[in-house]
């Protein structure tokens, strides 16, 4: 079973996809705080992790950087309520080495298609 953690700041958000995620055979952790998400964070734990990039204290990308820290493998797909340009995103942040971004509102059909070829692109 693959596990996956989503960190969002909206309840709403995590409670749907953790829900729309579990019921296609995910095992899920929910974070409605960034800094909670970092703090339980072990490394090889989750397949992959979806990262809400505009959250308070700790910003989508500031967790990505930390995580990362503390396992260097762990596939991100980040979600946004904002459209995102990859090659403008690519200009800002060279580094970040994550090629999956999903825009809110996204179908859990849409998600779990995204989680799987993520998970499986090298």
């Amino acid at each position: 079973m693959r596990k996956v953690a989503i960190v969002d700041d909206e309840p709403d958000i995590t409670t749907v996809l953790k829900r729309g995620l579990e019921q296609n055979g995910f095992s899920v952790d929910a974070f409605n705080d960034p800094q909670v998400a970092l703090n339980s964070f072990q490394p090889d734990h989750y397949d992959l992790m979806i990262i809400d990039i505009r959250m308070p204290k700790l910003n989508g990308f500031d967790l990505y950087r930390e995580v990362r820290k503390k396992d260097a493998n762990v596939k991100v797909c980040f979600l946004t309520a904002f459209e995102i340009y990859y090659e403008e995103f690519r200009k800002m942040f060279p580094t970040i080495d994550v090629k999956a971004f999903v825009r809110k509102p996204v179908s859990i059909a849409a998600l779990v298609k995204q989680i799987n070829t993520t998970i499986e692109s090298p």
